[in-house]
């Protein structure tokens, strides 16, 4: 399971196919990681959070998306965080 005790938790399988939505290819938005079948950078769908909008919001803005897709830029934040940390 991911998460820390007592939160809310979605087990390792969910949480990488979450994962799977985020890519980084070469020869796609210079290798920015962007949700899969898209050229939606993961940074555009993490400011626009910041900025306050929903995941409904995000996915009216930019009609590729799926609120999924949002939680898969998450994710991919939050794995990035736990991989500088333990470096």
């Amino acid at each position: 399971m991911v998460g820390l005790p007592g939160e809310l938790t979605m087990t390792d399988t969910a949480y990488n196919k979450l994962l799977k939505r985020v890519v980084s290819d070469p020869k796609v938005c210079g290798g920015e990681p962007c949700i899969r079948g898209t050229r939606i950078h993961v940074a555009v769908v993490l400011d626009s959070l910041v900025e306050g909008l929903t995941p409904a919001q995000i996915v009216d803005h930019f009609p590729p998306l799926t609120e999924e897709d949002v939680r898969a830029a998450v994710a991919y934040a939050a794995e990035l965080s736990r991989t500088v940390s333990a470096a």
